[in-house]
């Protein structure tokens, strides 16, 4: 009896050493130096997007807390950072715009890793006039429609002509127009008119 007791206390004592030696090698290995993670390892950088005034930029240099902030773009369509200054970041894509920190960084910080992602878009917009109950600039958030831009407008006014709405829109070969009929679109009909808005689109509403 005191043997069998001895033996299954020895097996979990056992057992509970190799759990506690296997943690600590864990914990060993993810405090190791050779295993820190680059926060901007990896990232896809954005080379399409267009920066403009008033987005929000979340700038981040590798290990630098001081210098890596939210920070939106100002009317001149600059930024402000500590160490680089004023930096031109309206007319940038964010790839660019990370160049060019990185580069006036380069006389403060060896090497140093910057990564550009944009928070909030701000800069792109849409415009609905007439009789709307709302009318004015919109921003472009998650492929906005028509109908979409009529509801952030509020709705129509008593007389807008729900069947002569149109869209115009900037292209190269010059400004195009768009129909709209909302009755038919509110019945389900010629579903194709609801199209994606596009920044500088202007929705009149007679």
């Amino acid at each position: 009896m005191r043997t069998d007791a001895y033996t299954r206390w020895s097996g979990r004592t056992a057992v509970f050493l190799f759990c506690a030696l296997f943690s600590s090698v864990l914990c060993a290995q993810s405090a190791a130096p050779g295993h820190e993670v680059d926060p901007s390892a990896g990232k896809p950088h954005d080379d399409s997007f267009v920066i403009g005034n008033d987005d929000v930029l979340a700038i981040n240099v590798w290990k630098e807390p001081d210098i890596s902030r939210s920070i939106p773009v100002r009317s001149d369509g600059k930024i402000s950072l500590p160490l680089v200054g004023e930096v031109q970041a309206a007319g940038l894509t964010p790839l660019k715009l990370e160049k060019d920190i990185a580069s006036k960084l380069k006389n403060f910080i060896s090497e140093p890793e910057v990564t550009v992602m944009v928070q909030q878009v701000n800069s792109q917009k849409f415009n609905i006039l007439g009789q709307v109950v709302k009318p004015g600039s919109y921003v472009i958030a998650n492929s906005p429609t028509v109908l979409d831009a009529i509801a952030l407008a509020g709705g129509f006014r008593d007389f807008a002509k729900k069947k002569s709405i149109y869209v115009l829109r900037q292209g190269s070969s010059g400004e195009s127009r768009i129909p709209f009929n909302y009755k038919d679109v509110s019945q389900g009909k010629n579903m194709a008119q609801n199209i994606k808005l596009q920044p500088s689109d202007t929705i009149i509403v007679p």
